[in-house]
């Protein structure tokens, strides 16, 4: 006997077309159908099964953001997280600024829909954040707060201050800066800093956080700012370590267990034990080269929003596949 499925005649299709109309453009229920067309519930259930099976009726999805639903979901439930935005992959190669400006453009519209005045936001430095802070157009009032330092050397524009400035005046609520390098000579000086009277109220909010928007580095170069704004000898020691990605300067091996090294001494920023107890964490990682840094991060449970590309998003689930037992 044939595993086919039989399609069905003009005059059953007919019939079928009409049942799943009712159902799925008119919402009409099973049971307002039945007594319509004369017959029982179950059976207009199994008809809307085999319209679909069929081909009859096809299922599709129209949302507002270019958004691929399959990998979303598929690494959302690989990591169980609680929301994951997976860009479409482009028909054409496209530049690393405009995916960036893609992946912030998402971020934002997200994050206009799920801040509430209640909450005290967070962010960290990045491009993709500030390419986020770009396209937000508006934020309930809140308090902002920065979690890192600023990376020296960079253009005015894309120093964290500036960005949680801008949202903050976006949100009209209050701003709390950090106005202080990221990376610091050594622990002496990072400490009498954190001691300064802004920067101290700063870090005095971190417990405060009730949504922070962070972006995921890997420890390798030109894939984290932190990792090039360190000498040579010292991203490389912390490399023979087993880091793997790098989070507002907190460093994460490959299981996602934060890692205790000299760079967490001379770096003003959130601690890897303030990031992991914020109730939601939106994190931005994007591109293949991070795919092993994402995942990293993933089975930390720090995150429960992941915003990605399709990239990074193929072979992320091809690492989740392959340890499946080490998520949290």
């Amino acid at each position: 006997m044939s595993g086919k499925k039989q399609i069905p005649g003009l005059v059953e299709s007919l019939r079928l077309a009409a049942v799943a109309r009712r159902f799925y453009e008119q919402g009409a229920s099973k049971l307002e159908i039945a007594d319509e067309f004369g017959i029982s519930r179950f059976k207009v259930a199994r008809m809307l099964d085999t319209a679909r099976e069929s081909g009859i009726v096809r299922v599709g999805f129209h949302l507002p953001a270019p958004v691929d639903l399959v990998l979303s979901e598929e690494i959302r439930a690989a990591y169980r997280l609680d929301r994951v935005l997976v860009l479409e992959r482009a028909p054409e190669p496209e530049s690393r600024e405009v995916a960036r400006r893609k992946i912030g453009t998402l971020a934002a519209q997200l994050l206009a829909e799920i801040v509430t005045p209640g909450d005290v936001l967070g962010l960290s430095w990045a491009r993709s954040v500030n390419a986020m802070t770009d396209a937000i157009q508006s934020l309930p009032k809140c308090p902002v707060v920065q979690l890192c330092g600023v990376q020296a050397g960079m253009d005015m524009r894309d120093r964290s201050v500036e960005t949680v400035g801008r949202v903050a005046s976006v949100s009209g609520g209050q701003a709390y800066p950090i106005f202080g390098p990221l990376v610091l000579p050594d622990r002496r000086t990072t400490e009498t800093l954190r001691r300064q009277p802004g920067i101290a109220e700063t870090f005095g909010q971190f417990k405060n956080l009730t949504k922070a928007v962070v972006s995921i580095g890997a420890w390798k170069p030109e894939e984290s700012t932190v990792f090039d704004a360190l000498d040579e000898t010292e991203r490389g020691a912390i490399a023979k370590r087993g880091a793997k990605a790098e989070v507002s300067a907190r460093l994460f091996d490959a299981d996602g267990t934060p890692m205790s090294t000299g760079l967490a001494h001379h770096v003003l920023a959130i601690s890897a034990e303030e990031l992991l107890a914020v109730p939601e964490v939106i994190a931005l990682g994007y591109t293949e080269p991070k795919a092993e840094a994402i995942d990293a991060v993933l089975r930390s449970g720090m995150v429960s929003t992941l915003i990605t590309d399709a990239a990074a998003a193929v072979p992320l689930l091809k690492l989740a596949e392959a340890r499946p037992h080490s998520l949290t």
